[in-house]
């Protein structure tokens, strides 16, 4: 039990890889809350579902509001929501280079300045940001998602330094997973799985549980002294 008495803050936490941490940081003793704008594909005793749209500022507010008053705390954040629009440039349009910036890069920052702060004022916390390896290596027909994923990493180093400031004890950490096989994955096909795959060190894509396992990591009293990292989990995938 980890995480016995932590609230924890999931966005994207309706399936998927949010799903998956979800579940995994409930199991070890957490309440977590699992926001997403979409329905929720899963139950769990400890999981609570809330709606919430991470591109929209005052809904944001709200909902940091709403979690403090109802259960009088917030231990973890994860910043999970993301969504792809793939075009090559050329072909990249501005509405889809906006919408990616907005949820991944935006949605990020209008949760967290509101968490981060707060958590700094308690003297603990662990922010844990999804990043991606795409915005580490960048990707052919991915600028928006690598430009967004490459932004929260300079969040997540920023965030380290202040929230740390002045005794704040909060930890800021990215993970920046490789293919994972999540709904997403599931319509491309095979064989660009395998071409994937094959890229990697260990022959194979990753699970949602094997990104989980690294967030609780994180989360946990057993990184106390890990902060403004980027973990990378891809299988010793070379882009």
């Amino acid at each position: 039990m980890r995480l016995e008495n932590k609230v924890a803050i999931i966005t994207g936490g309706a399936r998927g890889l949010g799903q998956a941490m979800a579940v995994a940081f409930a199991n070890e003793g957490a309440k977590v809350i699992a926001a997403d704008m979409g329905e929720m594909s899963y139950s769990h005793p400890n999981v609570e579902g809330y709606a919430l749209n991470v591109t929209d500022s005052a809904a944001c507010e709200a909902f940091f509001k709403e979690v403090v008053e109802k259960y009088g705390t917030i231990d973890i954040l994860v910043n999970n929501a993301g969504i792809t629009r793939d075009a090559l440039t050329r072909k990249m349009t501005e509405e889809m280079w906006d919408l990616v910036i907005d949820v991944n890069l935006k949605g990020v920052f209008n949760l967290t300045r509101h968490v981060g702060p707060y958590m700094q004022t308690k003297q603990t916390g662990s922010i844990i940001n999804i990043a991606s390896i795409v915005g580490v290596f960048g990707n052919i027909g991915q600028a928006n998602y690598a430009a967004s994923k490459a932004g929260v990493i300079g969040l997540t180093k920023t965030w380290a330094k202040e929230f740390g400031m002045k005794g704040g004890n909060v930890r800021v950490n990215a993970i920046a997973p490789g293919y994972v096989m999540t709904d997403i994955l599931k319509t491309v096909p095979q064989d660009l799985l395998d071409k994937f795959a094959a890229m990697t060190m260990l022959g194979r894509l990753g699970q949602p549980e094997e990104i989980a396992n690294v967030a609780l990591f994180l989360a946990s009293e057993e990184a106390s002294y890990i902060t403004g990292q980027v973990i990378e989990p891809n299988g010793g995938m070379r882009l």
